[in-house]
């Protein structure tokens, strides 16, 4: 189960205090107070779906007057990234969808935490780096998992078989979160879900909380799916990179374990996610196109923030 964060402002410092206190939540009339609130209090309530909370009821989850703030929070995250997306490409009707989509992941030049961590971070710029994508890794492709019920026929069927191998091909040990799980303790870190939410930067909160938006919304599966297919296309490579700059780095092996996991997995699930999956769901299921191509956009401009973050706080951007 996931900790409770620390509040952010009068928000999430409400949130935290009604979840504590179970019972029906009453009307919340408190603003956020600032970005960061109110992408805490976001990602607190999306914990609700996954995991939990120890010492929250689980039957809050779908408590009215919190499904209200979540609906509010989410609806802005969902506005703000469609204000930024400039649109899918401009590709031609008889175009080959993989072709044009693999094209638009290779034209993004957003900076790469990969590449600098492969050749000049520190051992504790590595350590933080892996802080903050524990939000994510320590429950991979749990955000996508909730898109499988919604998908037709083929799409459904080889979206069970790429996250088959995400959750390990039905040996516990070989789970990817697991993996990454061991990684952390390796390293002498916490493991446990959401232990380092608090050092998270409003970057790393509204990427983690993009994926549940997606996930955990049926009319978004499309951007659910297209978000993964960019996941996995922009994952190998760097992957190699992660595993040779924590080599590098001397960093135990067990960390490096998890992404050399990936190195070659995911050069296979670029290829599933993309044709097997997104392109049948976008035959079966034609008004889903706009959301797949916002989805993987999404993923590729996430994720360039929080490099650009990152590396300007590094002072190396």
């Amino acid at each position: 189960m996931a900790v409770l964060p620390k509040p952010r402002g009068p928000l999430s410092e409400e949130l935290v205090g009604r979840l504590v206190a179970g019972g029906k939540v009453a009307p919340l009339a408190v603003e956020p107070g600032s970005p960061e609130d109110a992408a805490l209090s976001l990602w607190i309530l999306y914990e609700l779906s996954y995991r939990g909370y120890a010492e929250v009821d689980d039957r809050l989850e779908h408590d009215p007057e919190l499904v209200r703030v979540r609906r509010r929070l989410e609806d802005d995250l969902e506005q703000r990234l469609r204000a930024r997306w400039p649109g899918r490409p401009d590709v031609a009707a008889d175009a080959d969808f993989a072709e044009a989509f693999f094209a638009m992941i290779e034209a993004d030049d957003g900076p790469s935490l990969a590449r600098f961590v492969q050749r000049e971070a520190t051992a504790d710029q590595a350590i933080e780096l892996l802080q903050h994508r524990s939000l994510y890794h320590l429950k991979e492709s749990d955000p996508v998992a909730f898109a499988l019920p919604r998908m037709p026929v083929a799409a459904r069927a080889a979206l069970a078989e790429l996250q088959y191998d995400e959750y390990g091909g039905g040996r516990p040990e070989r789970l990817h979160a697991h993996l990454f799980a061991e990684g952390m303790a390796a390293l002498g870190l916490e493991s446990t879900e959401g232990t380092y939410v608090d050092q998270a930067p409003l970057e790393v909160l509204e990427q983690n909380n993009a994926m549940s938006l997606f996930g955990l919304n049926r009319r978004l599966r499309g951007a659910a799916v297209g978000h993964l297919a960019a996941f996995e296309a922009t994952s190998s490579l760097p992957c190699r990179r992660m595993a040779q700059g924590l080599a590098r780095l001397g960093l135990p092996e067990e960390v490096r374990a998890y992404y050399e996991e990936h190195v070659e997995a995911d050069a296979v699930h670029e290829q599933l996610a993309t044709r097997l999956i997104c392109l049948p769901l976008i035959e079966a299921e034609p008004d889903t196109e706009d959301d797949v191509w916002f989805g993987a956009w999404t993923c590729l401009e996430t994720e360039s923030r929080v490099a650009q973050h990152l590396l300007e706080r590094w002072g190396v951007a």
